[in-house]
Order: C-alpha cells, then sequence, then structure tokens
C-alpha cells in the first residue's frame, strides 16, 4: 500500500506531467498561428513602407526633397519613440535578445505597434536602414503577446520568440530555411535547441503566406553565374579579405558614432535620429541610390549595370549614412545595408578583377552576389546563415563554393578584429540599466 506522501508525490508529478504536455501541445498550435499572424503584419509593413515612400517621392519631385524628407521623419519618429516607443528604436534584434535572456520573453504589444509605425516611417522617408531586423523584432513580440495570452508559462513563452523571429525573417527576406538557421545561429546560439521543430513550422507557415499575397519571386533576378576558372578562387579570398575588413571598418565607425551620442544630453534624445536623416539627405543629393535599403541598386550591380565610380562611391557614402542613421537612434535594421554594401564592394573588385583577366574570371555581378554574403558574414557574424541566405535570395546554386570560401574568411578576420559578435555590443537601453543596477 502506497504512503501518503508517496501518493501525494505521484499524484503531483502526474498532474505536472499533464501540464507540461498541454503547454507543449499548446506551444506546437501556437507555432502554425505565429507562422501566419506574423507573415501577415510583415506583407503588411513591407507593403506599407513602400506604398509611402512612392508618396512621399513622386515622379519629377524637386531634389530638396531628398533632404526635408528624410530629416522630417526621422523628427517624427524621434518623438514618437522618446514620448510613446522607447523599446522600437534601432534594429531590434538587441531587444529581442534581452526578452530572451533577461526579461522572461516579454515584448510588449506596444513596442509591437511602434515598431511596426515607427519604422514604416522612417524607411518610406529614405533613412539608409533596413526592414529585416525591425520584422525580427516584430515577430518575436507577437509571439511573445500570444504565448502570454494563452496562458503559456515563461519558460514556454521565452521558448516561442525564436518561433517568431524565423516566420519574420522567413517573410521579409523570402528565405525560410536561411529563417531558421539564424534564430538558431544568433537569437538562441543553439544549434541543436529543442523549439526546432516549432522554428521550422512558424518559418514555413509564415512563407507559404507571403506567396499566397505577393507570388513566388525571389528578392534579386541575377543572371545565372559559374566559376569561369579555378584560379578565380584566389581572386573571392581577396574580396573576402577586403569584405571582412570593410565589416570592421563599419562596425567600428558605429560603435564610436554611437558613443558620441550618447554623450549628448538626454533632452536631445528625441532630436538626434533627425541627424541621420539629415546626413542622408545631403549625400543624396550627390547620389540618390545611398537613400533607404537600396534593393534596386543591388540588383543592378548583380547585373552589372552600375558604373564602377558609384559603385565606390557608394560603398564609402552607404558605411557612413548607415552607421550615422543606426547610431543617431532611428528605428530600423543593418541587415539590408550590409547585404547593400556587400554587393557594391564585391562589384568593385568584380570590375578590377574583369578589367585585368577578362578571359578568365565571372562579370562583376558575380562577385557582386558573393559580396553580399560576405559583408553579413562579417557584420552580422553568423557564416553559416549567409551562405544560405544568399543561395536562397538569388536561388543560384553555382556560385556556392566561391561564396563559402570568402564568407569563412571574412568571418575569420572579422572575428580576429572585434572579439565581440556585433549585436552583442548593442544591447538595449533596459539592458544597459540591468547590468548598471547588478553592479
Amino acid at each position: 500500500m502506497k504512503q501518503p506522501n508517496a501518493v501525494k508525490s505521484w499524484f503531483t508529478t502526474s498532474w505536472l506531467d499533464h501540464l507540461e504536455d498541454r503547454q507543449n501541445q499548446v506551444s506546437i498550435v501556437l507555432s502554425f498561428v505565429i507562422g501566419a499572424t506574423v507573415g501577415f503584419v510583415v506583407v503588411a509593413f513591407m507593403l506599407l513602407t513602400g506604398r509611402l515612400a512612392a508618396r512621399m517621392y513622386p515622379p519629377g519631385g524637386s531634389q530638396w526633397l531628398r533632404v526635408f524628407i528624410p530629416t522630417a521623419g526621422a523628427l517624427i519618429t524621434g518623438y514618437l519613440l522618446v514620448k510613446h516607443f522607447p523599446e522600437a528604436r534601432g534594429s531590434g534584434i538587441p531587444q529581442t535578445k534581452f526578452a530572451l535572456v533577461i526579461n522572461n520573453g516579454i515584448i510588449s504589444l506596444r513596442t509591437v505597434v511602434g515598431k511596426f509605425l515607427c519604422c514604416s516611417i522612417s524607411l518610406a522617408s529614405g533613412i539608409a536602414l533596413g526592414r529585416e531586423g525591425p520584422s525580427v523584432h516584430i515577430g518575436a513580440g507577437i509571439a511573445s503577446v500570444l504565448g502570454r495570452r494563452f496562458g503559456l508559462r515563461p519558460a514556454n513563452v521565452k521558448a516561442l520568440l525564436p518561433v517568431g523571429c524565423s516566420a519574420a525573417l522567413a517573410a521579409a527576406f523570402n528565405t525560410p530555411i536561411a529563417a531558421v538557421l539564424f534564430s538558431l545561429e544568433e537569437i538562441l546560439g543553439d544549434l541543436h535547441a529543442k523549439v526546432l521543430g516549432s522554428v521550422v513550422i512558424s518559418a514555413a507557415t509564415s512563407w507559404m503566406v507571403l506567396h499566397l499575397i505577393l507570388g513566388d519571386e525571389p528578392l534579386f533576378h541575377v543572371p545565372a553565374y559559374r566559376l569561369v576558372n579555378p584560379a578565380e578562387l584566389g581572386i573571392y579570398a581577396v574580396l573576402g579579405v577586403l569584405g571582412g575588413l570593410g565589416s570592421v571598418c563599419f562596425v567600428k565607425l558605429l560603435l564610436q558614432i554611437r558613443i558620441w551620442f550618447k554623450r549628448l544630453p538626454a533632452s536631445t534624445v528625441w532630436l538626434q535620429p533627425a541627424a541621420g536623416g539629415l546626413a542622408v539627405g545631403l549625400m543624396a543629393l550627390m547620389l540618390p541610390e545611398v537613400m533607404g535599403v537600396g534593393y534596386d541598386y543591388v540588383e543592378r550591380v548583380l547585373g552589372g549595370d552600375l558604373a564602377v565610380t558609384t559603385v565606390v562611391l557608394l560603398i564609402l557614402l552607404k558605411i557612413v549614412a548607415t552607421a550615422i542613421c543606426y547610431s543617431s537612434g532611428n528605428a530600423g535594421g543593418i541587415f539590408g545595408p550590409s547585404l547593400f554594401i556587400g554587393a557594391m564592394i564585391g562589384g568593385a573588385v568584380g570590375y578590377v578583377a574583369h578589367a585585368l583577366f577578362p578571359a578568365s574570371t565571372a562579370g562583376p555581378g558575380a562577385y557582386a552576389l558573393v559580396g553580399m554574403g560576405t559583408a553579413f558574414a562579417g557584420i552580422i557574424r553568423t557564416p553559416l546563415t549567409s551562405v544560405i541566405m544568399i543561395f536562397e535570395l538569388t536561388r543560384d546554386y553555382s556560385i556556392i563554393v566561391p561564396l563559402m570560401v570568402s564568407n569563412l574568411i571574412s568571418f575569420f578576420i572579422s572575428s580576429k578584429l572585434q572579439r565581440n559578435r556585433f549585436m552583442r555590443r548593442l544591447p538595449s537601453r533596459r539592458a544597459c540599466i540591468c547590468r548598471q543596477r547588478q553592479a
């Protein structure tokens, strides 16, 4: 006969096991719900941003609109960020990781709304930032809100954050495999995480929503490339070195400018984003291609349609513009600008290589394609994700070996010259406060 304590222990264990099973079942169902919801929201975010930009910059408009609109947009979002949505600044990746590691997976609905609204305004106005990082934050926030609304425990809510991240990136980039890898490699830091199944489900569901609404189109259309001569791998190795050095310069510049802005009086925080808007507007008077994320011009360099002088200028201007826009506190990410910078670095290398060795090298577009992954690997420091992402973005497998060689070299140089990953050096303001209190 069982003792009363043994019976009580057995009953408690059985009840806890039943509760755990129920929570796991709810989490699986929520993976589909999160994937569909995030897919719709990210698609709406993309469409709204594009249509706002078209209205702000009508054909034949004055060139001074390039200065006025991004400055005004940054002023509006700066005020909204300070007064109403303080957690919606920046890309959102550091805030997502803070919520996952420190804050029990809690991202408020207010932050989700603020991220959507402020990023739509700032990106449409021409700020030199991207939509993918904010999309990840929005996706994680939606997952957090739904998980808490369904009464899940904090551990299960935390487990849903990478589920929302993968759904968002799958829709924003149209890269479901890379979205899964990024969530595991960067957000969780564990490629063998238990949430792998849920992450895959949400990414696939979000990707299907994207295709139902916008159709089956890759982000970039590129000609078919191939390795013309095995000796080309040496040039791709050089591209890896240049891409790694360029990545380090970009990150160090961004962090240094950010330190400078942090030293300004707290009363100017709402005004600081306007510095980014004004900077990118003034640069756009000389070269309008520097505005926005610039995917149209990435596609042009992939096709070899940009002059080499323009490509070189865009490398320098985009690095400076993105660093100022981000460091001054605007809402937007650096994934897209990283691809842009990498494409221009690769294109410049390709122009030189093809001019010197026309019979044994591919066109500049092939090097631009590899350069995209090279800069992403050097800046974001997710080498596996960057290889798969470029493959999914272009659906071109023939360049995969040069891409791996160049990415590995860029990642190695970036790791040696800056020990900590970029995202780990950009904690949210709340995380900074938490550390100060602990000290």
